[in-house]
């Protein structure tokens, strides 16, 4: 569906958990308020939003949360996604901690990309960052999934002033495998406005000092607005989602279902649809009229630079990543 700024919307990011099994301090640390499990939507409730989106053109879809994967069967639910007449594509975002045992189900599904969040390979920092000690385990999980076939994209925010060690060392991982590694500037939502944003300008300054062999890769790697690089030598490819410092609010083609059915079609304000009370009525029509309606009235752009205009005021994992 082409929105009232001319913007093809055809992709649909669904939360389907709000719960994480890492702590990650800009994220969802100890002590954040979780949802009832009854507020959460369910699997059938999800394809029901996904088949009437559908009808308006979004035929590609995240899969997210939290940490989709802590939700069980997540599997299932993609499966019965790319049973709908009309997908394209299903993807993954994980902290790929249940990743290596979930694999083999998801690869079933038809599922061929999965994105991994990893903020650093030193793994005290990592420890810091996440509350956990299990890097090995998210390495494990991206040697396993290249092994299955997957394409891989690891997603890294960086957000201390020891952000350009943290930016060598994950670029190597490109060099080693033929992945996309891809750095996400630190929207001020949330915890988020509390950290220190970490400009893709200043990363990719550092790129173009460190290697002299780099070259802009124009070529499509996915549904989302990443620049990319191609580095000689290097297996895979660095890119770079700079929402705050490379504005591409002109091409945004996305709208966000949360956890508890409330449709979003910009981070930056606090504006939804409640979708919720439609599914339990089963009201088909009324969901493909607020979908509609989502898309119709997607703001022209964010205003992230410009904090105090920010109406959204829920944490991430409340929204979806």
């Amino acid at each position: 569906m082409i929105d009232s700024y001319n913007r093809n919307i055809d992709y649909m990011r669904i939360s389907i958990t709000d719960r994480c099994n890492l702590r990650c301090r800009y994220c969802m640390p100890d002590g954040i308020k979780l949802c009832s499990h009854d507020d959460i939507l369910s699997f059938d409730e999800i394809v029901m939003v996904c088949r009437e989106a559908i009808k308006l053109g979004i035929v590609n879809f995240k899969i997210t949360g939290g940490e989709p994967l802590v939700r069980r069967n997540c599997h299932e639910l993609i499966k019965k996604i790319y049973a709908l007449d009309g997908v394209k594509e299903v993807t993954l975002t994980t902290n790929g901690i249940l990743l290596v045992d979930q694999l083999d189900d998801l690869m079933k599904t038809g599922i061929k990309s999965i994105n991994i969040s990893l903020d650093s390979l030193d793994r005290n920092k990592y420890r810091e960052i996440t509350g956990f000690d299990e890097l090995d385990r998210v390495l494990e999980a991206i040697e396993k999934s290249i092994e299955k076939g997957a394409k891989v994209k690891i997603n890294a925010v960086l957000h201390d002033r020891d952000f350009a060690n943290d930016f060598l060392s994950l670029i190597a991982l490109a060099q080693k495998y033929p992945i996309d590694v891809r750095f996400i500037e630190m929207m001020p939502i949330g915890l988020g406005a509390e950290s220190m944003l970490v400009s893709n300008e200043d990363l990719i300054k550092i790129l173009f000092d460190s290697f002299s062999n780099v070259i802009s890769d124009k070529s499509k790697h996915g549904n989302g607005p990443a620049q990319y690089y191609k580095i000689g030598g290097f297996l895979g490819c660095v890119g770079f989602i700079s929402a705050i410092h490379g504005k591409f609010c002109d091409s945004c083609n996305r709208i966000r279902l949360t956890s508890t059915g409330d449709i979003k079609s910009c981070l930056c304000f606090d504006k939804s649809i409640k979708l919720k009370g439609l599914l339990k009525m089963e009201d088909a029509e009324g969901v493909y009229e607020a979908l509609s309606k989502s898309i119709l009235e997607k703001p022209e752009k964010h205003c992230f630079e410009d904090i105090k205009n920010i109406t959204e005021t829920k944490k991430m994992t409340q929204i979806g990543g």
